[in-house]
């Protein structure tokens, strides 16, 4: 090539200038805004670039500090990982929503003292809802979680070395993946060991997880439930199978059940099934004939995927007709006019509302992901799909619209401020308002609520009892709201002779609060100050023999023969028999009282003991009835050690 021809192969400056000038002031205006975008472009790549840390870049004689930090971080991360997996997608659970009588499904399912919140469940006023969160819900709250555990890591222990290690404010955006978890960091980090220094503004990591396909297999069965109901079809299985539906049997004699008997094998069969149930995949070898419990939602499963359920969980259970905890089917052929028939028949139709809860769980090695949801059958017939309400992230309405700015003060009962959660609950609609902050001398949060009328607002905070403050945003804007300190104390329960009772009940209501011990099984309780009702009902060892009854019924039926054509009748009966029953653990003590509740008392004091009249080991029925009846006139003797 000569010297002419790279001279025309370069860039010329002036040719381009010319060529813009010359075109008309359109395409010149486009003709610029798309170099200015490419020079934005090319220079937002290279901050982005440069702002990234390879370990090239940090010097060797503080490589090691930069490394703990970054596995401090994805240590801190983990744990975020493992809370989510164990609950059901969430680090922060959904506020707890009790149960009923009717309806004994709260909010949230207890798996071995851990509240896993439903991701489908009916409310104890009979509501279906759903708390499904979304991934980028999950990614948020993983967010939070590393952010408010940062000061776990602990870098004094460079000290030694003469590092100094200085750490500014923390932001996290987490990426959750199949196979793992991408952390985007931004935190000013600075490191000094004598004459080498480092800082770095933004910093990338990532750790190994499975959550995200966990996450996404766990839907995939949710959303194939819901449409599906293969649960429940596999529960009216159950019901036909474990309990008396409909049915006819040849005889003269009625039928009976006891409705005990029959909650008890449901729950047995409902025990002995789930556990088969299994998501189509090859983590599992199949019997003969087990076919039956494979459910096939359109990908095979390359996890292991386990259903389970526990008698200890809730179970809703109602049957009709129903007469003094019996199901009795009359036979038909003893009414008047049939005796021509010549035989007895028996039909039976019994209507049931039956519900319990199914925890599924996916795991993996050390990894697994879980979530609970309820079973219903309604009156024999799986519950209807596609009704639930109440998704986790859909925002209320009213939350959108809030235009009352308030003042919260949140203070211990010895005015020190106390940082705490703020919701404000209007009616059914609760909303995430913020956190009150601490200056040192008070804690604060001044900002914008829904406009309701006699609404309450919810402050939380770690270690402290819930507190409720009703207000009306409409003409109220200040609010100061006294947290109850919580207590751990030991409990001790003894007799009016002086002996530690051998088995106890002892519950302790607080206005609309209650909590059971279970002792002494349960040798702690935690308390905070107010006025309490304590219940206690204290047991014994015992062999009561409680006599089964034998009971005759009596109906008139139609004469055999042509005087049953006639209205000519027999009296027929027959026995009913409720059989013997042994009770080993027997009311021998208890009785109640009103106490308050000092915090003095709760603060200073090392054991809260509780005093129970003894009124002996009954051996007879009637004793036992006796005790009973004793405890709601008895006192008991509550103090502090």
């Amino acid at each position: 090539m000569n010297l002419k021809s790279k001279k025309n192969s370069a860039f010329d400056f002036s040719r381009l200038k010319n060529a813009i000038l010359s075109k008309p002031k359109t395409s010149q205006v486009t003709i610029f805004i798309i170099i200015a975008i490419v020079i934005v472009a090319v220079l937002l790549i290279y901050l982005i670039v440069s702002s990234i840390v390879s370990k090239d870049r940090v010097p060797k004689e503080i490589e090691h500090v930069y490394s703990y930090y970054l596995s401090c971080i994805g240590e801190i991360a983990e744990g975020g990982t493992l809370i989510l997996g164990e609950q059901g997608g969430y680090i922060e659970i959904p506020e707890f929503v009790s149960g009923s009588e009717y309806m004994p499904f709260s909010s949230q399912l207890d798996f071995l003292g851990l509240g896993v919140p439903y991701w489908y469940y009916v409310s104890g006023n009979g509501i279906e809802n759903e708390q499904v969160p979304s991934k980028a819900k999950m990614q948020t709250e993983l967010d939070r979680y590393i952010e408010e555990n940062i000061y776990l890591c602990d870098f004094s222990i460079f000290e030694s070395e003469g590092i100094e290690v200085e750490l500014g404010e923390i932001g996290v955006r987490s990426v959750i993946r199949d196979n793992k978890i991408e952390l985007n960091i931004d935190q000013d980090l600075e490191i000094n060991a004598g004459e080498v220094s480092f800082r770095q503004i933004r910093h990338v990591s990532e750790i190994n997880s499975q959550l995200g396909k966990f996450y996404d297999t766990a839907l995939e069965i949710y959303e194939d439930e819901q449409e599906s109901l293969f649960l429940e079809n596999y529960a009216v299985d159950i019901l036909r199978l474990y309990a008396p539906v409909d049915g006819s049997e040849i005889g003269c004699s009625p039928q009976i059940w006891k409705v005990s008997d029959i909650q008890e094998n449901l729950t047995a069969g409902v025990e002995a099934n789930i556990p088969f149930t299994k998501i189509k995949g090859d983590y599992y070898d199949l019997n003969e004939g087990h076919d039956y419990f494979v459910r096939d939602i359109g990908v095979n499963a390359d996890m292991d995927i386990n259903f389970m359920y526990s008698r200890d969980w809730p179970m809703k259970f109602e049957v009709w007709p129903e007469e003094d905890g019996l199901l009795i089917a009359e036979p038909v052929g003893l009414q008047e006019g049939m005796g021509m028939l010549g035989f007895c028949y028996t039909s039976y139709h019994f209507v049931y509302d039956f519900a319990y809860p199914v925890m599924i769980q996916m795991y993996s090695g050390s990894e697994m992901f879980q979530f609970p949801v309820v079973v219903s059958i309604d009156k024999n017939k799986p519950r209807e799909a596609g009704e639930a309400i109440g998704y986790a992230d859909v925002v209320p309405e009213l939350c959108e619209n809030k235009n009352a700015v308030v003042r919260v003060d949140t203070i211990d009962s010895q005015l020190n401020p106390v940082e705490a959660r703020i919701k404000y609950k209007c009616f059914d609609t609760v909303c995430s308002i913020g956190e009150t902050k601490s200056d040192g001398s008070d804690a604060v949060l001044i900002a914008k609520f829904p406009q309701c009328v006699n609404g309450f607002i919810l402050a939380s905070a770690e270690g402290y009892e819930q507190a409720k403050y009703l207000i009306s945003t409409t003409s109220e804007d200040e609010a100061f709201i006294i947290l109850n300190k919580k207590y751990k104390i030991d409990l001790e329960v003894k007799t009016s002779d002086g002996k530690i009772s051998e088995q106890a009940v002892l519950n302790f209501v607080k206005g609309n609060r209650s909590i059971t011990v279970a002792y002494p099984e349960q040798t702690e309780i935690e308390l905070t100050e107010g006025q309490y009702e304590i219940k206690v009902y204290s047991y014994a060892n015992s062999s009561i023999n409680l006599k089964g009854s034998l009971t005759q019924k009596c109906v008139e039926v139609p004469e055999s023969g042509i005087f049953g054509l006639f209205g000519g009748t027999d009296e027929k009966c027959f026995d009913m028999e409720i059989p013997d029953q042994v009770v080993s653990s027997a009311v021998s003590g208890g009785g109640i009282e009103e106490a308050y509740i000092t915090e003095f008392e709760l603060g200073e004091s090392e054991k809260l003991i509780v005093e129970v009249p003894n009124f002996g080991k009954p051996t007879t029925v009637e004793e036992l009835q006796e005790n009973y009846n004793l405890i709601e006139i008895s006192d008991v003797e509550v103090y502090f050690e």
